[in-house]
């Protein structure tokens, strides 16, 4: 497992409250959509970051990391395995503090690059499950 207990609960409770959700749209079947708004609800500030750069649950979007304007502290990761590694990437290049790959999302290689570049990191988890545990 990649991202234990200590590092579930420093995501969610210690690195900061704004989270980049990476492939958050409005279209609200998509799990991405879901897992927003519990963030939301939860006091987190979520920015979508989409190609579409559509406003989301009352949030600007943005068509990529770079084009943010201010300080992200989470980037989530919401696209196919083979282009999260580049996601994380972007994550390190912003300054982000952590990087948080959902269920299903799995690159080992992005993992070490970005736990060597000093972020925390989760992968394969959805922050929507374990919140309910530990907020």
């Amino acid at each position: 497992m990649y991202g234990d207990p200590s590092t579930v609960r420093e995501i969610l409770t210690e690195l900061g409250d704004t989270w980049a959700v990476v492939g958050l749209s409005a279209n609200q079947r998509r799990a991405a959509y879901g897992v927003a708004d519990v963030l939301q609800r939860f006091g987190k500030r979520i920015v979508p970051v989409h190609p579409k750069a559509e406003t989301v649950h009352g949030e600007r979007g943005y068509g990529s990391l770079a084009e943010i304007p201010f300080p992200v502290d989470v980037v989530d990761v919401f696209v196919n395995s083979d282009l999260a590694g580049p996601v994380a990437d972007e994550a390190v290049a912003i300054g982000a503090k952590a990087v948080w790959f959902q269920l299903g999302v799995i690159d080992p290689a992005a993992y070490e690059r970005t736990r060597a570049a000093g972020l925390a990191m989760v992968m394969d988890r959805c922050p929507a499950i374990e919140i309910h545990s530990l907020c």
